[in-house]
């Protein structure tokens, strides 16, 4: 279930905090943050976000198209190293 429109969504308040503050001075370097399950308003569009994925943080431009997801989804947890490989195996007779 979702949240409740009545709440609105969840934007962590520290964060939105750091984006207002970078605003104003005019800096556009990265904020790190570990708040994946904020989401992202339209104040983010432009700005720089360093987002942990639990072992080290990603670097993420916020775009307009961005709007509305939630910062974990641009920075993945588990990385994909391979499937299992084909082997060639010899058939020797015996």
């Amino acid at each position: 279930m979702g949240r409740s429109a009545k709440k609105g969504p969840y934007i962590d308040p520290k964060l939105l905090k750091k984006i207002m503050k970078q605003k104003q001075m005019g800096d556009k370097s990265a904020i790190k943050t570990w708040a994946r399950a904020s989401q992202i308003p339209p104040e983010f569009v432009g700005h720089t976000l360093a987002i942990h994925n639990g072992k080290n943080f990603i670097t993420v431009f916020i775009v307009e198209g961005m709007v509305g997801q939630r910062l974990g989804e641009f920075s993945p947890t588990r990385i994909f190293r391979s499937h299992g490989r084909v082997v060639s195996r010899e058939i020797s007779k015996t």
